[in-house]
């Protein structure tokens, strides 16, 4: 054995300790550490032997072997089966590669500080088998972390980590999709479903997120708002192979209507929500899918809250594009919001324009949709104008108007 590989044996037993010590003062989940006794041991075991193994296979590129690669996933699946959570496992896989990185330096270091050379050859040793056993070790340890996934957490809650882990990019994703039956694509659609407010009578939200992660077998999760019964459902749905992409990224230019499997799913829990929602849609590669998350979560925020109906659909960037950039200008949104005010004396004008609007200004099949007669549907287009000063069948009324009227269906003016 060579001289860096001595010195890393001789360090092994201070480095294993250095490593817990990290562990309990960097990360809080392992601050159990500094009482437990008996856990703070195993832990030390655990990293001297990562050491011990890593000198004995490495001068030689030898590879874990297969009781070795067990060994480390019964550690991930001991961890999880703790109640560790997925940004813990990430923090500690993160720290042991730094610190191991850091002990190579140290090595090569400490034999320079005394006089002898490391060669290149040892470094170049250790550093070809450093990277892909430790992607076998850390592999073996997100499947056993996933094994007790399996056995501790609800289906539910299984899909709702897999949701919040492809949306962080963390690559346990696919054992966590493997151990739910649903397959990654290569390109998906986010789904963001806002809700204001949910009453207290409402039935449970985690029923009803179950029957939706059974039925469109997605990855589904709940983000809670600032409010106590505010939030988003988040869904990433796989889209068909046959579908074709519209874009390399999280699309600007999207399509009229979202893909099938996103307008079902929107509908579907609508309709068990029994409440006013707004949903938005983006496209995406798999690897791109936070973007398509921040594009669907600001379409949704401009969409109109709709009640549960044949009609609902997610809204793309090709219906709210207006109304999105309208967000980012404070003066020009000041200027519709006061459009909007004036529009209150009227008799429900801005039910009556969004009607009109969304039936492409077609008095009969508006004034059918709102029950009323044609007649009354003419005497609210005159108020309107009467109000504004502008017509709402002209040009310039449908750009303003209908700007105007989504905004504040949005209820995102306060």
């Amino acid at each position: 054995m060579g001289s860096f590989f001595a010195e890393l044996a001789r360090q092994a037993s201070a480095n294993a300790r250095r490593e817990v010590e990290a562990y309990a003062r960097e990360i809080a989940e392992f601050g159990f550490l500094d009482t437990n006794s008996r856990a703070r041991a195993e832990t030390l075991e655990y990293s001297l032997w990562l050491r011990r193994r890593t000198v004995e296979l490495s001068p030689d590129n030898g590879e874990l072997t297969d009781a070795d690669l067990h060994y480390i996933a019964a550690i991930g699946e001991s961890r999880a089966a703790a109640g560790m959570s997925l940004d813990a496992r990430q923090r500690v896989l993160r720290l042991h590669t730094s610190l191991m990185l850091r002990e190579i330096n140290e090595a090569t270091d400490a034999q320079h500080g005394v006089g002898v050379g490391v060669g290149v050859g040892e470094l170049m040793r250790m550093m070809h088998w450093f990277a892909p056993q430790g992607e076998r070790g850390i592999r073996a340890y997100s499947q056993g972390f996933v094994t007790a996934l399996r056995h501790r957490l609800p289906y539910v809650e299984q899909a709702a980590l897999l949701a919040r882990s492809l949306l962080k990019g963390d690559p346990i994703s696919a054992d966590l999709a493997a151990a739910l039956g649903m397959e990654l694509p290569e390109r998906c659609a986010v789904a963001v479903i806002r809700v204001p407010d949910r009453p207290v009578g409402d039935r449970d939200l985690e029923s009803e997120i179950e029957t939706l992660v059974k039925t469109h077998r997605a990855p589904i999760t709940w983000w809670p708002g600032k409010g106590s019964r505010s939030g988003e459902l988040i869904a990433i749905i796989p889209i068909p192979p046959a579908t074709p992409p519209t874009s390399s990224t999280a699309e600007l230019a999207q399509p009229h209507s979202a893909p099938d499997p996103v307008s079902d799913l929107v509908r579907d829990f609508a309709q068990a929500l029994s409440r006013p929602c707004a949903a938005g849609t983006a496209t995406s590669s798999l690897s791109e899918v936070a973007d398509a998350l921040d594009l669907a979560r600001r379409i949704s925020r401009a969409a109109p809250l709709r009640r549960a109906s044949a009609r609902l659909r997610p809204h793309t960037v090709s219906d709210v594009f207006v109304e999105l950039a309208v967000a980012d200008a404070p003066f020009v949104d000041g200027w519709l919001h006061a459009v909007a005010r004036s529009l209150q004396p009227g008799p429900d004008l801005v039910v009556t324009l969004d009607a009109y609007y969304r039936h492409d200004m077609h008095r009969g099949a508006t004034a059918a949709a709102l029950n009323v007669h044609p007649r009354t549907l003419d005497y609210r287009l005159r108020r309107t104008q009467e109000l504004t000063g502008i017509d709402p069948s002209s040009t310039r009324g449908v750009r303003i108007l209908s700007s105007a009227v989504t905004r504040r269906l949005s209820e995102t003016w306060h």
